[in-house]
C-alpha cells in the first residue's frame, strides 16, 4: 500500500522491459493494417487510428528525447504527480501527434521509435534524471509513464479496431499502481480504501483513517477497468451499472475525483 508521502519505487530494469514488451505487442498489431484500417476513427476525438499510432510513436520517443539533453541536477516530480498536469499539455500534444502523423508512415514510425528506445534507454536506468514534462523526473520513472501511456492507447487501438491486443503484465502492473498513486495524491486521506487485485490497494479520501480489519469503505475492480476509470474511458456510473466495480460504505462512491488522466 502506497501514499502520497511515500513514494513507490519502481524496478528500472523490469519498467523498461516492459516498454518494449507492450511496444512489441503493439507493433505486432500495427504491421497488420490496411490503409482502411489506420483511417478508422478512434474514442479520441478527431484522431483516426493513423493518429493514435503517431501519438504512441511520439510519446515513447520523447524518452529518447528527453536523453539527448543536460541531466538536470535533481527530479521534480514523482509519476503520481504526472497525470494530473497532462491536461496543460492537450493542445501542443495534439498538434505535434496530426504533424506527425500527416509526414511519416506511421509503421516506420513506430518501428524506428521501438529501435532507438531500445539502443538509447540503458538496461538498467539506475538515479539518472531527464528533463520531461511537466518537469524533471527520475528515467526509471518516466518509463512507468510510458507504460500508462502504451497500456491506455493499447486500449484505444483495440477499442477502435474491435480486436484484443495483448498486455504485457508488468506494463499493465505499473500502469495500474500509478494511477492508483494519483488518486491518492489527489485525494489524499485513508477513509477509503481502492483495490485494484493483483496489483495495487492505496487508501485515499479524507475522513477517518482505518487501521485494522475490514475497512468500512471499499472499492474494488480489476486493473483494465481501473485504468479505463481512470482515464475517462468509462465513467463510474458506467462501470456500477456493468458490475465491473463494487463500491461499499458510505463514502465509497469516488466517482468524483475521477477520471486522472485525461
Amino acid at each position: 500500500m502506497t501514499s502520497a508521502a511515500r513514494a513507490r519505487r519502481y524496478d528500472g530494469r523490469k519498467t523498461r522491459a516492459a516498454v518494449l514488451a507492450q511496444l512489441d505487442h503493439v507493433r505486432a498489431a500495427v504491421r497488420a493494417l490496411t490503409p482502411e484500417q489506420f483511417a478508422l476513427p478512434t474514442r479520441l476525438g478527431e484522431w483516426t487510428v493513423r493518429e493514435l499510432v503517431a501519438h504512441l510513436s511520439m510519446a515513447t520517443g520523447s524518452v529518447a528525447r528527453g536523453l539527448e539533453l543536460p541531466p538536470p541536477a535533481r527530479a521534480e516530480a514523482t509519476p503520481a504527480q504526472w497525470p494530473h498536469a497532462s491536461a496543460t499539455f492537450a493542445a501542443s500534444v495534439d498538434d505535434r501527434t496530426r504533424a506527425l502523423a500527416a509526414a511519416h508512415d506511421p509503421v516506420e514510425l513506430l518501428e524506428r521509435t521501438a529501435e532507438e528506445f531500445a539502443r538509447v534507454v540503458e538496461e538498467d536506468p539506475a538515479e539518472r534524471v531527464v528533463a520531461v514534462r511537466p518537469a524533471a523526473m527520475r528515467l526509471v520513472d518516466v518509463l512507468a509513464t510510458r507504460c500508462v501511456e502504451l497500456v491506455v492507447h493499447t486500449d484505444d487501438l483495440a477499442a477502435a479496431l474491435g480486436t484484443e491486443i495483448p498486455y504485457d503484465r508488468q506494463a499493465l502492473a505499473t500502469a495500474t499502481r500509478l494511477l492508483a498513486d494519483a488518486l491518492a495524491a489527489a485525494a489524499p486521506g485513508g477513509s477509503v480504501e481502492v483495490r485494484v487485485p493483483p496489483f495495487a490497494v492505496v487508501q485515499c479520501v479524507e475522513g477517518p483513517r482505518h487501521t485494522r480489519g475490514t475497512p468500512p469503505n471499499v472499492v474494488e475492480t480489476d486493473p483494465l477497468t481501473w485504468i479505463r476509470l481512470a482515464t475517462g474511458r468509462t465513467s463510474w456510473s458506467e462501470a456500477r451499472d456493468a458490475a465491473k466495480v463494487t463500491a461499499s460504505g458510505e463514502r465509497a462512491d469516488i466517482g468524483g475525483y475521477l477520471p486522472i488522466l485525461s
